[in-house]
C-alpha cells in the first residue's frame, strides 16, 4: 500500500459523491446488483441529507440505459447525470464539481474497469479517493477482487458504507445525525466480500 503522510479525513465540507454507471442492462450482468444498488442508494440519501455534491455518469446509455431508477429517486434535483464513453468518471463536465473538493467517495461499476479508470485519474489529480467496497462490483469476482488490489496500491482508500456515512456525520453532536442514522439502522447487504477475499 502507497505510504500516505496525513489522514484522509472525509466531512461534507470537502467531499464529493460519485456514482459510477449503475445502469439497467447491468442489472444480470453484475454480481450482487441489486445489493450494491442498495448500498449506494444509501449513499446517496446520506448525500442528499448533508448537502455534499453529487455526480452520476452513464456509460453509453444508447445501448446500456439509465441509472437504475431507484438511485434516480434518492438524488438531489440538481444533481448531474452525465453520459460518457471514456472509461474514467473525469471528463470535462465533471471538472467543476472537483474544484473544492478533497475527497471523493466512489460507489459503482465495474471495480475493475471504470471503477479503477477514474480512481486513477482522481489520485493523479490530487484527491483522496475512498472506495466503498460494499458498493463496487464487476461481472466477476476475480476482478472485482483484484481492483480492489489495484486500487488500494495506488494509493485509494477502501471503506464501507458504514464507514463512510457515519465519517461524515463525525459524532452523534451532528445536527443531521438522526436523519443519518435512520438509514443504517439496518445493517447493509451482503455484497459478497467475504467470499470474494478468499480468491
Amino acid at each position: 500500500m502507497a505510504a500516505r503522510k496525513f489522514i484522509a479525513r472525509i466531512n461534507p465540507s470537502n467531499s464529493a459523491l460519485f456514482v459510477c454507471d449503475l445502469q439497467e442492462k447491468f442489472a444480470s450482468n453484475i454480481k450482487y446488483f441489486p445489493e450494491i444498488v442498495t448500498t449506494s442508494r444509501r449513499l446517496i440519501d446520506t448525500a442528499r441529507i448533508l448537502s455534499i455534491p453529487t455526480v452520476v455518469t452513464e456509460q453509453y446509455p444508447k445501448g446500456l440505459g439509465h441509472t437504475v431508477p431507484i438511485l434516480k429517486e434518492g438524488l438531489a434535483d440538481n444533481t448531474p447525470i452525465h453520459d460518457k464513453t471514456k472509461f474514467s468518471m473525469c471528463i470535462p463536465p465533471v471538472e467543476d464539481t472537483l474544484k473544492n473538493v478533497q475527497n471523493v467517495i466512489l460507489v459503482g461499476i465495474e471495480a475493475h474497469v471504470c471503477v479503477l479508470q477514474t480512481t486513477y485519474d482522481l489520485l493523479e489529480r490530487g484527491h483522496n479517493v475512498h472506495v466503498v467496497v460494499d458498493a463496487v462490483s464487476s461481472r466477476s469476482h476475480t476482478d472485482r477482487h483484484f481492483a480492489f488490489k489495484q486500487m488500494e496500491q495506488a494509493g485509494a482508500i477502501l471503506t464501507t458504507s458504514e464507514a463512510a456515512i457515519l465519517g461524515l456525520v463525525g459524532g452523534s453532536d451532528h445536527p443531521k445525525f438522526k436523519e443519518v442514522q435512520k438509514l443504517i439502522m439496518t445493517s447493509a447487504p451482503d455484497t459478497g466480500l467475504v467470499v470474494s477475499s478468499k480468491l
